[in-house]
């Protein structure tokens, strides 16, 4: 596996991106995966998630969704909510990243995969806040993203206008998603009302109920980070995409 730092041009600007590639580079795989990054950022532990994705053989991506906000950061997971500067500055980055925003920004990193050899099928995970991101990929680009997968994602399903559930009918590939227990961020009403945007929109679909795990389970360094329940998410994600990508 090899990692690369590269710059990725938007119509907004430059965005910095981590770049994955499986063993023996891509000339024999070229399927492609974008993971979407929680409120945290990109870090060591992304990176870490982006390496298991590429030794099963993907080009993964893993852009910065907040580069229009210049430096911010590094976030601790365990304490940035704990901090009223840094739960202000988080959610000030949070609320001024749009669903729009990284829509657009989508093309361009679909554009990075290409350039790196992954002129395939592409898959999208994300986690938190990527959750909503990955849908919103699948239906914005359905002839790319045959494969989309959101965990511990939120508001899939909320009132505001770019909830990805009411594009959902956009969406060709297959979808997979895993909601934490009990998750705020994604109540059961949001979930029946996911399900019915789904299945009404003639999408391939599958929402999963992870009992017992809390908003964050599958990220590593998250306060609330459960191995078990982390590797439940790994089978999974890896089945999903060796299903839809090869």
């Amino acid at each position: 596996m090899t990692k690369r730092a590269i710059e990725i041009t938007t119509a907004d600007g430059t965005a910095p991106a981590g770049l994955f590639l499986p063993e023996g580079g891509p000339a024999g795989r070229k399927a492609g995966v974008i993971l979407y990054m929680d409120a945290f950022g990109p870090r060591p532990t992304l990176d870490g998630m982006a390496e298991r994705l590429a030794a099963a053989g993907y080009t993964v991506l893993v852009p910065d969704l907040f580069y229009r906000a210049g430096r911010y950061g590094p976030f601790d997971p365990l304490t940035a909510f704990a901090n009223e500067g840094t739960r202000a500055q988080l959610m000030g980055l949070v609320q001024g990243t749009t669903q729009a925003m990284t829509e657009a920004d989508t093309g361009a990193f679909l554009d990075a995969l290409a350039a790196a050899g992954a002129t395939g099928p592409v898959g999208t995970t994300g986690y938190c806040m990527g959750g909503a991101r990955s849908l919103t990929a699948a239906a914005a680009y359905p002839d790319r993203v045959v494969a989309a997968a959101s965990f511990h994602g939120g508001n899939l399903a909320s009132d505001a206008p770019d909830s990805p559930h009411l594009r959902a009918a956009a969406i060709k590939g297959r979808v997979y998603v895993g909601c934490a227990g009990e998750d705020r961020s994604f109540p059961p009403e949001q979930s029946a009302r996911l399900a019915q945007a789904l299945r009404e929109g003639g999408v391939d679909h599958i929402i999963e109920n992870y009992l017992g795990m809390a908003h964050g389970w599958c990220v590593e360094d998250h306060s609330v980070y459960n191995a078990t329940g982390a590797e439940r998410h790994w089978k999974r994600l890896l089945t999903f995409f060796a299903e839809t990508l090869g």
